[in-house]
């Protein structure tokens, strides 16, 4: 196991930071790594810590009477320049239970209501998502959606277009367009599964 002997934080914004290790890795060799955190500080970093508390949440929903569309958002990302589809996500409030965060969220993205089924905690523990750049993690809340299409809660910073899709536009997107690939797993379930949450209801 490599050996981290200092971190030192390099900026101070508000959403991520960026934080560089000074280590020695488990070959004896000087290791310099840069982690771009959700942490206001070193202490409150998970490296920190150790303790894995979502900083986020990745909304699965279905829509419709039949539940036979799935929710999702096309948004604008400069990380790519482009748009790419994603689920209904957002960050946890300080001092905020997850599943509230969910139902706030897909509010503030979507305009619709989010109803969060009870599943077993192993489906919607919180999972890292890019483990080599960042040490953010996020819960993933299962779910069913209604009501009207909003813009009215998204903030001036986001380019969001909300997309209810059924199979055939599923299909499409998978094919066709940028996606972010905690998304696409679930979608291709989506595709497969006759009742696409029949899965949260094996054991572990």
């Amino acid at each position: 196991m490599g050996q981290i002997h200092d971190i030192e934080k390099l900026t101070d914004s508000k959403f991520v930071n960026l934080y560089h290790i000074n280590a020695t890795s488990v070959h004896n060799t000087p290791v310099s790594y840069f982690v771009a955190s959700r942490a206001k500080s070193i202490e409150q970093m998970k490296i920190k810590t150790r303790e894995n508390t979502p900083d986020g949440v990745i909304i699965y929903s279905l829509y419709g009477e039949k539940r036979d569309k799935v929710v999702l958002v096309r948004q604008y990302r400069y990380t790519i320049g482009d748009y790419i589809y994603e689920f209904p996500a957002g960050l946890v409030e300080p001092d905020e239970e997850f599943h509230e965060g969910a139902v706030r969220e897909m509010h503030e993205e979507t305009g619709l209501k989010f109803t969060p089924l009870k599943v077993n905690p192993a489906f919607e523990k919180p999972y890292f998502t890019t483990i080599g750049m960042t040490d953010e993690s996020c819960a993933t809340v299962y779910g069913y959606a209604e009501g009207e299409i909003s813009k009215d809660a998204q903030e001036d910073s986001e380019e969001i277009e909300v997309v209810l899709a059924d199979r055939e536009e599923v299909k499409r997107i998978l094919k066709e367009e940028n996606v972010a690939i905690m998304c696409a797993y679930q979608l291709m379930h989506f595709l497969q599964d006759d009742e696409p949450f029949a899965f949260l209801k094996k054991e572990l």
